[in-house]
């Protein structure tokens, strides 16, 4: 195939796949439990999941018992399951949020495939480690998210494209390739609807290109089925469902951001931002094989569809995943052979920076558990006012020893993939100190327990109905989940005795309805939700 090129020239000892593996365990693993559902994708998905597990009707996706057109189903599929499983050992949303942990690492594993098929065994290496340094990956890789999904089964879908380009000819198999593409173009649906489908059908011109037809024919065959199981099942079974998702989809596909007005620089700062560092890399992998790009046309092709989708839809974080799997297969193909300045360039900014911002977590802390230093011991009291903190000794010694382990990774000896291993290990240094020693705090303010239990206790036992006013899915969904109560869109909800509405401080009660309850999250002084009884 056209692989030469783009095989590393450098003479470094490979990385050893233990260190690899724990990096990535630890990564994956660390913050994912031991926290309730947050406001906002965190809450929803964990509500749909919970409403799986809990309600019996597996077909549709539903937030606090009315329909959710969008997303897919396999996640929370998944997610339920693990929840009832693992139900008995773990709260629900801490066994349901393995899910992504599941996703992830399936996401990692096909990711470091993809790269090695598409560029070798460094490359292969190479990927993981960019993906866990990868900014815009960190939230969504730690939270209830089925786009992780979606990125996984995408992967799986290149790892098998990679396969099928290298040929017989190259030692590979090119029958076990379309068994992987078609498994990933297939799962990728329901996985993540149409944008997993984007993902993974960038995937399909490898066969063509090839002209392996009957890979491409299996990879089809094995992929249809897959796509087509859902839609079909519930076009049968809810029809009123299947259109409303149609419904849905097309109302996004329809909303363009030239239509909308949405400034251009906006794109830009999330599009840098997110796919930090790996945006750099893939540029200088550009310009140093642009005269011969062929083994990149697969996941440029990647780059064009995503870049398609994020202009022309809002710029969130969430919309900058189908760009970050291609920008990092095209990165792995370059990241060892950037130049040396820029290589020490890159190694120094990671290990300056993330140690800076270790002290800092580290400091907080201090803050928090000693009051020390006060200043700053004041600015977290402020932020979560009642929140007091103990930490464990097992919390305390695992803080240490990452902190240890990542000083200590000052030593290594120059090689290739010190920069990179070094961007990673401190992403994941930074995540596992603020998950360890900051997550009880963080906990305190994101989560919607408390204000839920308050509501709870200021209503009768018995309830006819709630009115809702202004109440998002994430509010809605943590009320379901954490103390039972569904509300009722304004248009449903007839005469309710009473009405939850969110405002701002020092609104008045609308006419006919009298105030009988008032509260919000420490953290968010902005939102408030008020409760009104209609007056007799």
């Amino acid at each position: 195939m056209m692989q030469g090129p783009f095989q590393s020239q450098s003479n470094s000892p490979r990385l050893p796949a233990a260190a690899l593996l724990l990096l990535a365990a630890v990564y994956l693993l660390t913050g994912v439990i031991d926290h309730d559902p947050w406001k906002t994708e965190d809450a929803i998905h964990i509500g749909i999941a919970h409403g799986f597990a809990t309600g019996g009707n597996w077909l549709f996706p539903y937030v606090a018992g009315e329909p959710w057109p969008h997303t897919a189903p396999l996640y929370h599929w998944v997610a339920a399951l693990l929840g009832k499983i693992f139900g008995g050992l773990l709260d629900f949303h801490n066994a349901a949020r393995l899910a992504t942990t599941l996703f992830g690492a399936l996401f990692l594993f096909a990711l470091s495939g993809a790269a090695r098929a598409l560029h070798g065994a460094d490359a292969g290496r190479a990927a993981p480690l960019l993906a866990i340094g990868t900014l815009g990956l960190l939230t969504p890789l730690h939270e209830a998210q089925p786009a992780v999904a979606g990125l996984a089964f995408a992967a799986l879908a290149y790892w098998g494209g990679g396969l099928i380009l290298q040929g017989a000819a190259q030692g590979a198999a090119p029958r076990r390739g379309a068994i992987l593409l078609g498994i990933g173009l297939g799962l990728s649906f329901p996985a993540h609807g149409l944008v997993g489908l984007l993902m993974a059908g960038a995937v399909l011109p490898a066969p063509i290109l090839q002209r392996d037809w009957k890979s491409l024919a299996l990879a089809l065959l094995i992929a249809v089925p897959l796509i087509a199981a859902w839609p079909l099942l519930l076009s049968s079974q809810a029809p009123e469902l299947w259109a409303q998702w149609l419904q849905w989809w097309q109302n996004e596909l329809a909303e363009a951001t030239l239509a909308r007005g949405i400034p251009a620089d906006r794109h830009v700062e999330q599009l840098v931002w997110a796919t930090w560092p790996v945006l750099p890399i893939a540029a200088w992998t550009l310009w140093l094989h642009r005269r011969h790009l062929s083994p990149l046309a697969i996941p440029l092709l990647g780059l064009l569809l995503a870049l398609l989708w994020f202009l022309t839809g809002s710029p969130r974080t969430l919309a900058t995943l189908p760009l970050l799997l291609p920008f990092i297969l095209i990165a792995a193909a370059g990241v060892d052979r950037l130049r040396r300045g820029a290589a020490n360039a890159f190694d120094w900014f990671a290990m300056t920076t993330f140690s800076c911002f270790a002290v800092l977590i580290w400091l907080g802390a201090s803050a928090q558990a000693l009051d020390w230093p006060p200043k700053v011991a004041n600015n977290f009291e402020k932020l979560a006012p009642g929140h007091t903190v103990e930490y464990p000794a097992l919390a305390l010694a695992f803080a240490v020893v990452i902190t240890l382990a990542w000083l200590l990774s000052w030593a290594l000896r120059r090689a290739s993939w010190r920069p990179t291993l070094h961007w990673a290990a401190g992403t994941t240094l930074l995540w596992a100190l603020a998950a360890t020693l900051w997550m009880s705090w963080i906990d305190h303010g994101k989560s919607y327990r408390a204000v839920a239990l308050s509501l709870r206790a200021a209503l009768p036992q018995k309830l006819d109905c709630i009115e809702r006013a202004g109440l998002g899915a994430a509010q809605r969904a943590s009320l379901d989940y954490f103390v039972g109560i569904r509300t009722t869109p304004p248009a449903r909800a007839g005469s309710c005795e009473w009405r939850l509405a969110e405002g701002s401080l020092g609104q008045a009660a609308p006419a006919g309805w009298t105030e009988r309850w008032q509260g919000h999250r420490p953290s968010d002084r902005k939102e408030r939700w008020f409760l009104y009884q209609r007056q007799k």
